[in-house]
């Protein structure tokens, strides 16, 4: 998904947090971000959901062909549905703090 062979994205790492503050004009730092909340986790929210649909197109019969399933999509997940999810991540860090910390979906889809 657009990085070399061998490297792997590490979204709190401090080279990681830099680049993105210079790179991205709504950059939320890591530490303000929320822990563990998977309503607001780009990755569980949206591209989770993303995986399953292209991995799981076809039934798989032992967990071997589901993991060479989930390797394959994971590669195949278009940048532009990346970069959509990650523009969308402020306006739901938004919507989260308006709800006041609770179930903000209904706030955010109005």
């Amino acid at each position: 998904m657009g990085l070399p062979a061998g490297l792997s994205f590490c979204p709190k790492a401090k080279t990681t947090q830099e680049l993105l503050r210079r790179n991205i004009q709504a950059f939320i730092s890591a530490e303000d971000w929320p822990s563990g909340s998977q309503d607001l986790t780009p990755r569980d929210y949206k591209l989770w959901a993303v995986l399953e649909d292209m991995a799981c197109q076809k039934r798989h019969n032992n967990l071997d062909s589901l993991k060479r399933s989930l390797v394959k999509a994971a590669a195949e997940i278009p940048q532009e549905t990346v970069r959509a999810v990650t523009a969308d991540w402020p306006e739901r860090l938004k919507a989260r703090v308006e709800a006041e910390g609770g179930h903000f979906e209904w706030h955010y889809y109005k």
